[in-house]
This record gives structure tokens, C-alpha cells and sequence, in this order.
């Protein structure tokens, strides 16, 4: 769940920070460099003047829907709510793709850099996540299925909008490195990705109960395992 970035465009979708908070977006021509057009970008822009100080501390303001904590400069460092606000990056708020009701930080000048609640969607979900300035970093997500995953993101590149003053443009693409799951069965493993987003390298154990370790090319083919215990089990079998 980064403060809100959107990691990339997927398909036709911009993926938003807050790791399981997505705006779904039609994703229109972009750069070679993999980031988002400004066409797409202006499509989700909620406001190029979001709500990032008060004046003072409101208590009218802490209600049971939303509570936040501010910093000596009146700068909202944290907001607890049922219906969190629509992520900031770099003082401009774009859309969430779904409701997210938790915990969301911000750093020193107001943009999102985390936190965690769950997401309204089917079965539920429940997210973490900690933001570089425009992508999440890590992130955490507990889906519906059952499957845990925890993924760490390489930093994207920090681009600026001319026609956005200038501001930081969410949703370059950048590669997820390493990735950490169970899946709904049980199966544990643990990938390392190139800088294309690929699994190159993977630990994890077989349905036997024998650790492996599996190298892969790059459209997923196993081509090597390493299962020291289960090659030793085949030759007991063989009686060598």
C-alpha cells in the first residue's frame, strides 16, 4: 500500500499504491520509458490540490470515520479511517480503484508513504505496505484464496510532468526482485526476478517435502533443480 503510487501499467490497468489499492485506468499510449502518458495520468487525477495541512488541530474532526494525526507544522502525518483518502503523490491525489479502510502515513510534505487496512473487494484483502516516493517498495497481501505474498519492488526512476507542475509522475514501471509466497495449498517459495520482472531463481519445497532450488529462463521454463534429499531418496529406491 504505497502512500499511493501507482506501480505500473499492467495491461490496461495503472495499479496504485496502497500494494492491493489499484485504479483500474485504459492505458493509453506511453513512452519507451514505460511510464504512464499524460493522457492517462489526467484521467485519475482527483485534485492537483489536495488537503495535506490544517490549521490547527479539529476535534470536531475525530469522528468514527476518520481520525488524523498531525505534525508541529499542521502537516497530516497519519490518518486512520473506514474510507481512506484518495492516495497523494507529490501534491496531487488520483483515484483508488476500491475502498481501503485503515491506516495510511505520510511523510513531512503530505504524500503517501504506506500503511496498511483492508480493501473492499470480493472475500476481502487485507494489505501492507511501505512506498518509495512514487511505487511501493514492499508490500504485503493476504488474499481472499488464502495465498501470502510478500513482494520487494526495485525503485522506478523519478520522472516530473512539465504539464503536472512539474510533479512526480506514479506508475513508472519498475521490476519486483524479490518475492516471497504461500500459496492457497501451502506450497512455500521464495523468487529472485531479473530486471524484467521475470523469476530467474527459486526456493522452495516439493510436494514431497524436499527442499529444491530451481533456476529458470526467461519465459518460466524450469531448467535446473537442485533437490540434494530427493535425488538421495531415488537412489535408496535404486538401492544404490
Amino acid at each position: 500500500m504505497t502512500g499511493v503510487l501507482m506501480k505500473a501499467l499492467t495491461g490496461a490497468v495503472l495499479v496504485a499504491s496502497f500494494p492491493a489499492c489499484a485504479l483500474p485506468v485504459e492505458a493509453a499510449e506511453h513512452a519507451p520509458a514505460s511510464r504512464p502518458s499524460l493522457e492517462a495520468l489526467q484521467r485519475i487525477i482527483v485534485s492537483r490540490t489536495p488537503e495535506t495541512t490544517i490549521a490547527a488541530p479539529d476535534t470536531d474532526r475525530i469522528t468514527a470515520r476518520r481520525i488524523d494525526i498531525v505534525d508541529d507544522n499542521g502537516v497530516i502525518r497519519m490518518t486512520l479511517s473506514g474510507r481512506t483518502p484518495a492516495p497523494i503523490i507529490d501534491g496531487i491525489q488520483y483515484r483508488r480503484a476500491f475502498n481501503v479502510a485503515g491506516l495510511v502515513l505520510y511523510d513531512e510534505t503530505g504524500s503517501e508513504r504506506g500503511g496498511f487496512g483492508t480493501a473492499d473487494v470480493a472475500g476481502g484483502m487485507a494489505v501492507l505496505a511501505l512506498d518509495h516516493p512514487a511505487l511501493d517498495a514492499i508490500g504485503w497481501r493476504v488474499s481472499p484464496d488464502g495465498e501470502v505474498a510478500f513482494s520487494i519492488n526495485q525503485a522506478p526512476p523519478l520522472l516530473r510532468e512539465p504539464a503536472l507542475d512539474n510533479r512526480l509522475v506514479p506508475g513508472i514501471a519498475a521490476p519486483t526482485r524479490i518475492k516471497m509466497v504461500v500459496a492457497p495449498d501451502g506450497t512455500p517459495a521464495i523468487a529472485l526476478h531479473d530486471t524484467a520482472d521475470t523469476p530467474r531463481l527459486r526456493l522452495t519445497v516439493t510436494a514431497e517435502g524436499y527442499g529444491a532450488i530451481e533456476f529458470l529462463r526467461a519465459d518460466g521454463t524450469v531448467i535446473h533443480t537442485l533437490a540434494p534429499e530427493a535425488a538421495a531418496a531415488v537412489d535408496v529406491q535404486h538401492g544404490e
